[in-house]
Protein backbone atom coordinates (compact mmCIF):
# COMPACT_ATOMS: atom_id res chain seq x y z
CA UNK A 1 0.00 0.00 0.00
CA UNK A 2 2.83 2.50 0.99
CA UNK A 3 4.26 1.72 -2.34
CA UNK A 4 0.95 2.64 -4.77
CA UNK A 5 0.41 5.37 -2.79
CA UNK A 6 3.90 6.75 -3.37
CA UNK A 7 3.45 6.02 -7.30
CA UNK A 8 0.37 8.14 -7.49
CA UNK A 9 2.34 10.78 -6.03
CA UNK A 10 4.96 10.62 -8.56
CA UNK A 11 2.59 10.74 -11.24
CA UNK A 12 0.97 13.90 -10.02
CA UNK A 13 4.56 15.68 -9.40
CA UNK A 14 5.27 14.54 -13.44
CA UNK A 15 2.10 15.98 -14.53
CA UNK A 16 2.47 19.37 -12.47
CA UNK A 17 5.66 19.16 -14.26
CA UNK A 18 4.37 18.75 -17.75
CA UNK A 19 1.69 21.59 -17.16
CA UNK A 20 4.35 23.90 -16.13
CA UNK A 21 6.66 23.22 -18.93
CA UNK A 22 3.88 23.72 -21.84
CA UNK A 23 2.12 27.11 -19.79
CA UNK A 24 6.49 27.83 -19.79
CA UNK A 25 6.53 27.15 -23.42
CA UNK A 26 3.13 29.10 -24.20
CA UNK A 27 3.84 31.90 -22.94
CA UNK A 28 7.69 32.04 -24.64
CA UNK A 29 6.26 31.39 -28.01
CA UNK A 30 3.53 34.21 -27.52
CA UNK A 31 6.11 36.46 -26.65
CA UNK A 32 8.56 36.01 -29.46
CA UNK A 33 5.40 35.67 -31.66
CA UNK A 34 4.59 39.59 -29.93
CA UNK A 35 8.17 40.65 -30.40
CA UNK A 36 8.68 40.04 -34.23
CA UNK A 37 4.64 41.21 -34.72
CA UNK A 38 6.13 44.35 -33.30
CA UNK A 39 9.30 44.59 -35.56
CA UNK A 40 7.71 43.83 -38.41
CA UNK A 41 4.11 45.26 -38.53
CA UNK A 42 1.30 44.38 -41.09
CA UNK A 43 4.58 43.25 -42.98
CA UNK A 44 5.47 39.42 -43.33
CA UNK A 45 4.03 36.23 -42.55
CA UNK A 46 2.17 37.11 -38.85
CA UNK A 47 1.33 40.59 -41.01
CA UNK A 48 -0.80 38.16 -43.83
CA UNK A 49 -1.81 35.97 -41.19
CA UNK A 50 -3.28 38.63 -39.39
CA UNK A 51 -5.20 40.38 -42.20
CA UNK A 52 -6.91 37.05 -43.46
CA UNK A 53 -8.22 36.09 -40.21
CA UNK A 54 -9.65 39.56 -40.11
CA UNK A 55 -11.00 39.12 -43.21
CA UNK A 56 -12.33 35.92 -42.16
CA UNK A 57 -13.89 36.82 -39.05
CA UNK A 58 -15.51 40.35 -39.89
CA UNK A 59 -18.45 39.30 -41.47
CA UNK A 60 -19.40 36.65 -38.61
CA UNK A 61 -19.01 39.74 -35.79
CA UNK A 62 -21.65 42.05 -38.15
CA UNK A 63 -24.04 39.02 -38.01
CA UNK A 64 -23.54 38.44 -34.36
CA UNK A 65 -23.83 42.33 -33.73
CA UNK A 66 -26.70 42.75 -36.11
CA UNK A 67 -28.23 39.60 -34.34
CA UNK A 68 -27.83 40.64 -30.83
CA UNK A 69 -29.19 44.19 -30.91
CA UNK A 70 -33.09 43.62 -30.69
CA UNK A 71 -32.39 41.48 -27.69
CA UNK A 72 -30.83 44.25 -26.31
CA UNK A 73 -33.39 46.49 -26.93
CA UNK A 74 -35.93 43.47 -25.51
CA UNK A 75 -34.20 44.08 -22.65
CA UNK A 76 -34.00 47.51 -21.97
CA UNK A 77 -37.88 47.36 -22.59
CA UNK A 78 -38.13 45.18 -19.95
CA UNK A 79 -35.83 47.12 -17.27
CA UNK A 80 -38.46 50.31 -18.15
CA UNK A 81 -41.40 47.75 -17.45
CA UNK A 82 -40.04 46.68 -13.99
CA UNK A 83 -39.20 50.31 -12.86
CA UNK A 84 -39.77 50.81 -9.24
CA UNK A 85 -43.25 51.61 -8.90
CA UNK A 86 -42.64 53.67 -6.07
CA UNK A 87 -40.26 56.30 -8.32
CA UNK A 88 -43.45 56.29 -11.00
CA UNK A 89 -45.52 57.34 -7.81
CA UNK A 90 -43.04 59.99 -6.90
CA UNK A 91 -43.10 60.96 -10.57
CA UNK A 92 -46.94 61.38 -10.91
CA UNK A 93 -46.99 63.41 -7.27
CA UNK A 94 -44.61 65.99 -8.46
CA UNK A 95 -46.39 66.11 -11.70
CA UNK A 96 -49.48 67.45 -9.84
CA UNK A 97 -47.85 69.47 -7.61
CA UNK A 98 -46.47 71.01 -11.28
CA UNK A 99 -49.76 71.43 -12.83
CA UNK A 100 -51.22 72.93 -9.44
CA UNK A 101 -48.28 75.38 -9.46
CA UNK A 102 -48.95 76.68 -12.71
CA UNK A 103 -52.38 77.03 -12.37
CA UNK A 104 -51.84 79.24 -9.37
CA UNK A 105 -49.18 81.33 -11.37
CA UNK A 106 -51.61 81.75 -14.13
CA UNK A 107 -54.72 82.92 -12.26
CA UNK A 108 -51.85 85.50 -10.22
CA UNK A 109 -51.34 86.70 -13.60
CA UNK A 110 -54.67 87.37 -14.58
CA UNK A 111 -55.75 89.07 -11.66
CA UNK A 112 -52.31 91.18 -12.02
CA UNK A 113 -53.45 92.20 -15.14
CA UNK A 114 -57.15 92.98 -14.07
CA UNK A 115 -55.76 94.79 -11.35
CA UNK A 116 -53.46 96.76 -13.31
CA UNK A 117 -56.12 97.60 -15.98
CA UNK A 118 -58.47 99.36 -13.30
CA UNK A 119 -55.24 101.35 -12.00
CA UNK A 120 -54.97 102.28 -15.66
CA UNK A 121 -59.04 103.49 -15.87
CA UNK A 122 -58.57 105.58 -12.43
CA UNK A 123 -55.47 107.36 -13.86
CA UNK A 124 -56.71 107.97 -17.07
CA UNK A 125 -60.40 109.29 -15.52
CA UNK A 126 -58.82 110.70 -12.62
CA UNK A 127 -60.95 108.53 -10.39
CA UNK A 128 -61.67 109.73 -7.01
CA UNK A 129 -62.42 105.81 -5.76
CA UNK A 130 -61.45 102.67 -3.89
CA UNK A 131 -61.23 99.06 -5.01
CA UNK A 132 -64.05 95.83 -4.14
CA UNK A 133 -64.57 92.71 -4.91
CA UNK A 134 -67.52 91.19 -6.41
CA UNK A 135 -68.35 88.20 -4.18
CA UNK A 136 -72.43 87.88 -4.82
CA UNK A 137 -74.65 87.91 -7.68
CA UNK A 138 -78.39 87.95 -8.69
CA UNK A 139 -80.15 87.87 -11.49
CA UNK A 140 -84.05 87.08 -11.83
CA UNK A 141 -86.98 88.48 -12.88
CA UNK A 142 -86.88 91.51 -10.68
CA UNK A 143 -83.53 92.59 -10.46
CA UNK A 144 -79.67 92.09 -11.61
CA UNK A 145 -77.04 93.14 -8.99
CA UNK A 146 -73.83 91.96 -7.42
CA UNK A 147 -72.64 92.44 -4.01
CA UNK A 148 -69.45 93.47 -3.27
CA UNK A 149 -67.04 93.38 -0.32
CA UNK A 150 -67.18 96.86 1.10
CA UNK A 151 -69.92 98.49 2.54
CA UNK A 152 -70.36 101.91 4.91
CA UNK A 153 -67.14 100.83 7.65
CA UNK A 154 -64.93 101.70 4.32
CA UNK A 155 -66.74 105.24 3.29
CA UNK A 156 -68.99 103.94 0.74
CA UNK A 157 -72.93 105.21 0.13
CA UNK A 158 -75.89 104.86 -1.64
CA UNK A 159 -75.89 106.21 -4.79
CA UNK A 160 -71.92 106.04 -5.27
CA UNK A 161 -71.07 104.65 -9.41
CA UNK A 162 -69.14 101.55 -9.77
CA UNK A 163 -67.01 100.56 -12.70
CA UNK A 164 -64.60 98.07 -13.97
CA UNK A 165 -62.27 98.23 -16.05
CA UNK A 166 -63.99 97.84 -19.46
CA UNK A 167 -67.03 100.48 -18.45
CA UNK A 168 -69.57 101.29 -16.13
CA UNK A 169 -70.91 98.30 -13.75
CA UNK A 170 -73.70 100.12 -12.12
CA UNK A 171 -75.16 102.10 -8.67
CA UNK A 172 -74.77 101.34 -5.04
CA UNK A 173 -78.51 100.75 -4.15
CA UNK A 174 -78.32 99.12 -0.58
CA UNK A 175 -75.09 99.46 2.16
CA UNK A 176 -74.29 97.54 4.70
CA UNK A 177 -70.87 97.89 7.69
CA UNK A 178 -69.24 95.21 5.31
CA UNK A 179 -70.99 94.94 1.82
CA UNK A 180 -72.87 96.61 -0.83
CA UNK A 181 -75.38 95.78 -3.38
CA UNK A 182 -74.90 97.36 -6.63
CA UNK A 183 -77.53 98.10 -8.79
CA UNK A 184 -76.34 97.08 -12.80
CA UNK A 185 -76.92 99.28 -15.63
CA UNK A 186 -79.29 96.38 -16.90
CA UNK A 187 -81.76 96.15 -14.08
CA UNK A 188 -85.00 97.63 -15.75
CA UNK A 189 -84.57 100.09 -12.49
CA UNK A 190 -81.86 101.66 -13.81
CA UNK A 191 -81.25 104.98 -15.53
CA UNK A 192 -77.77 106.71 -16.78
CA UNK A 193 -77.47 110.18 -18.32
CA UNK A 194 -75.80 109.35 -21.52
CA UNK A 195 -74.62 110.68 -24.50
CA UNK A 196 -73.16 109.49 -28.12
CA UNK A 197 -69.20 110.41 -27.91
CA UNK A 198 -69.68 111.30 -31.54
CA UNK A 199 -72.44 113.50 -32.37
CA UNK A 200 -72.78 114.68 -28.29
CA UNK A 201 -76.58 113.65 -28.73
CA UNK A 202 -78.01 112.96 -25.13
CA UNK A 203 -80.20 110.71 -23.85
CA UNK A 204 -81.26 108.56 -21.32
CA UNK A 205 -79.82 104.57 -21.00
CA UNK A 206 -82.17 101.97 -19.46
CA UNK A 207 -81.71 98.84 -18.07
CA UNK A 208 -84.71 96.22 -19.30
CA UNK A 209 -86.16 93.03 -17.57
CA UNK A 210 -84.41 90.97 -20.39
CA UNK A 211 -81.37 92.68 -19.71
CA UNK A 212 -81.39 94.66 -22.20
CA UNK A 213 -79.99 98.16 -23.04
CA UNK A 214 -81.88 101.05 -24.88
CA UNK A 215 -80.61 104.68 -25.21
CA UNK A 216 -84.04 106.79 -25.49
CA UNK A 217 -84.98 110.21 -25.78
CA UNK A 218 -82.73 111.01 -28.67
CA UNK A 219 -84.35 112.82 -31.66
CA UNK A 220 -84.36 112.34 -34.92
CA UNK A 221 -82.91 115.39 -36.63
CA UNK A 222 -79.86 114.24 -34.74
CA UNK A 223 -76.98 111.78 -36.20
CA UNK A 224 -76.88 108.34 -34.57
CA UNK A 225 -75.21 105.11 -36.27
CA UNK A 226 -74.81 101.41 -35.46
CA UNK A 227 -71.12 101.13 -33.87
CA UNK A 228 -71.22 104.71 -32.22
CA UNK A 229 -70.33 104.72 -28.32
CA UNK A 230 -72.04 105.29 -25.56
CA UNK A 231 -70.37 107.32 -22.68
CA UNK A 232 -71.80 108.87 -19.69
CA UNK A 233 -72.66 112.93 -20.53
CA UNK A 234 -71.97 114.01 -16.79
CA UNK A 235 -75.49 115.24 -15.67
CA UNK A 236 -77.34 114.76 -12.46
CA UNK A 237 -73.59 114.68 -10.73
CA UNK A 238 -73.66 111.10 -10.31
CA UNK A 239 -71.81 109.49 -12.60
CA UNK A 240 -68.64 111.17 -13.91
CA UNK A 241 -68.61 112.83 -17.95
CA UNK A 242 -66.89 110.17 -20.28
CA UNK A 243 -66.83 106.81 -19.02
CA UNK A 244 -67.57 103.97 -21.45
CA UNK A 245 -71.05 102.55 -21.32
CA UNK A 246 -71.45 100.45 -24.41
CA UNK A 247 -71.98 100.53 -28.19
CA UNK A 248 -75.06 101.08 -30.48
CA UNK A 249 -76.27 97.96 -31.97
CA UNK A 250 -79.35 99.13 -33.79
CA UNK A 251 -80.87 102.25 -34.63
CA UNK A 252 -84.58 102.27 -35.95
CA UNK A 253 -86.28 105.61 -37.46
CA UNK A 254 -90.19 104.62 -37.89
CA UNK A 255 -92.53 107.26 -39.36
CA UNK A 256 -94.02 110.05 -37.56
CA UNK A 257 -91.69 109.18 -34.12
CA UNK A 258 -89.86 112.50 -32.80
CA UNK A 259 -87.31 109.79 -31.26
CA UNK A 260 -84.73 106.93 -32.32
CA UNK A 261 -85.37 103.48 -31.08
CA UNK A 262 -81.59 102.55 -30.13
CA UNK A 263 -80.27 99.54 -29.03
CA UNK A 264 -76.72 99.48 -27.07
CA UNK A 265 -74.26 96.49 -26.52
CA UNK A 266 -72.56 96.94 -22.75
CA UNK A 267 -68.98 97.01 -22.66
CA UNK A 268 -69.01 94.76 -19.10
CA UNK A 269 -70.43 91.76 -19.03
CA UNK A 270 -71.54 89.49 -15.98
CA UNK A 271 -69.40 87.24 -16.51
CA UNK A 272 -65.91 89.51 -16.34
CA UNK A 273 -67.52 91.05 -12.54
CA UNK A 274 -64.37 90.35 -10.34
CA UNK A 275 -62.70 93.57 -9.31
CA UNK A 276 -64.14 96.84 -9.58
CA UNK A 277 -64.01 100.31 -8.40
CA UNK A 278 -66.33 102.26 -6.40
CA UNK A 279 -66.14 106.00 -7.21
CA UNK A 280 -66.35 107.46 -4.33
CA UNK A 281 -66.38 111.79 -5.33
CA UNK A 282 -66.10 113.48 -8.69
CA UNK A 283 -63.90 116.89 -9.60
CA UNK A 284 -65.04 119.29 -10.90
CA UNK A 285 -63.43 118.41 -14.46
CA UNK A 286 -65.73 115.51 -13.82
CA UNK A 287 -69.20 116.97 -13.47
CA UNK A 288 -70.79 118.32 -16.92
CA UNK A 289 -69.79 121.88 -18.00
CA UNK A 290 -72.66 124.56 -18.40
CA UNK A 291 -72.14 123.85 -21.88
CA UNK A 292 -73.73 120.39 -21.51
CA UNK A 293 -76.68 121.63 -19.79
CA UNK A 294 -77.18 124.07 -21.29
CA UNK A 295 -77.57 122.11 -24.57
CA UNK A 296 -79.43 119.47 -22.84
CA UNK A 297 -81.53 121.95 -21.92
CA UNK A 298 -82.14 122.87 -25.70
CA UNK A 299 -82.67 119.62 -26.65
CA UNK A 300 -85.06 119.12 -24.20
CA UNK A 301 -86.93 122.86 -25.53
CA UNK A 302 -86.95 121.16 -28.71
CA UNK A 303 -88.55 117.93 -28.18
CA UNK A 304 -91.30 119.69 -26.05
CA UNK A 305 -92.02 122.11 -28.94
CA UNK A 306 -91.60 119.70 -31.43
CA UNK A 307 -94.29 117.45 -29.00
CA UNK A 308 -96.78 120.24 -28.61
CA UNK A 309 -96.15 120.57 -32.95
CA UNK A 310 -97.79 117.36 -33.00
CA UNK A 311 -100.00 117.70 -30.40
CA UNK A 312 -101.58 120.62 -32.19
CA UNK A 313 -101.80 119.24 -35.46
CA UNK A 314 -103.51 116.18 -34.25
CA UNK A 315 -105.83 118.86 -32.44
CA UNK A 316 -106.33 120.86 -35.75
CA UNK A 317 -106.74 117.55 -37.71
CA UNK A 318 -109.30 116.26 -34.98
CA UNK A 319 -111.38 119.81 -34.94
CA UNK A 320 -111.55 119.58 -39.07
CA UNK A 321 -112.60 116.50 -39.16
CA UNK A 322 -115.25 117.24 -36.42
CA UNK A 323 -116.23 120.34 -38.11
CA UNK A 324 -116.72 118.70 -41.77
CA UNK A 325 -118.88 115.73 -39.68
CA UNK A 326 -121.15 118.86 -38.03
CA UNK A 327 -121.47 120.59 -41.66
CA UNK A 328 -122.79 117.39 -43.25
CA UNK A 329 -125.12 116.87 -40.51
CA UNK A 330 -126.75 120.17 -40.62
CA UNK A 331 -127.42 119.44 -44.41
CA UNK A 332 -128.94 116.43 -44.04
CA UNK A 333 -130.70 117.31 -41.71
CA UNK A 334 -131.99 120.50 -43.44
CA UNK A 335 -132.93 118.16 -46.49
CA UNK A 336 -134.71 115.94 -44.66
CA UNK A 337 -136.63 118.64 -43.20
CA UNK A 338 -136.79 120.06 -46.46
CA UNK A 339 -138.33 116.39 -48.10
CA UNK A 340 -140.42 116.37 -44.89
CA UNK A 341 -142.30 119.49 -46.09
CA UNK A 342 -142.96 119.09 -49.32
CA UNK A 343 -144.36 115.39 -48.88
CA UNK A 344 -146.53 116.84 -46.61
CA UNK A 345 -148.18 119.71 -49.17
CA UNK A 346 -147.86 116.91 -51.67
CA UNK A 347 -150.26 114.88 -49.38
CA UNK A 348 -152.34 117.83 -48.25
CA UNK A 349 -153.80 118.83 -52.03
CA UNK A 350 -154.65 115.11 -52.92
CA UNK A 351 -156.91 115.06 -49.95
CA UNK A 352 -158.35 118.21 -50.73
Amino acid sequence: MPANGAQRGFQRTDQNSSGGRLAIVLLATSVILFTVSCRMGDEGVLGGLRSAYQTVTMPISFVGSVAVQPFQGLGNIFANLTADQETLSQLEEENKELTAKNAELEEAQQTATRLQALLDLQDTYNLQSTAARIIDASYDLWSATVTIDKGSTSGLAVGMPVTDAYGVVGQICEVSATTSTVRLITDENSGVSAMVQSSRAQGMLNGSADGTLSLNMIRTDQTVNVGDIVVTSGLGGVYPKGLPLGTVSAVEKYDGALYYTIDVQPFTSTESYEEVLVITSLTEDQEATAEDIAAADSQEVASNSASSSSTTTDSSSDSSSSDGSDSSSSSTDSTSQDSGSTSTSSSSSNSQ
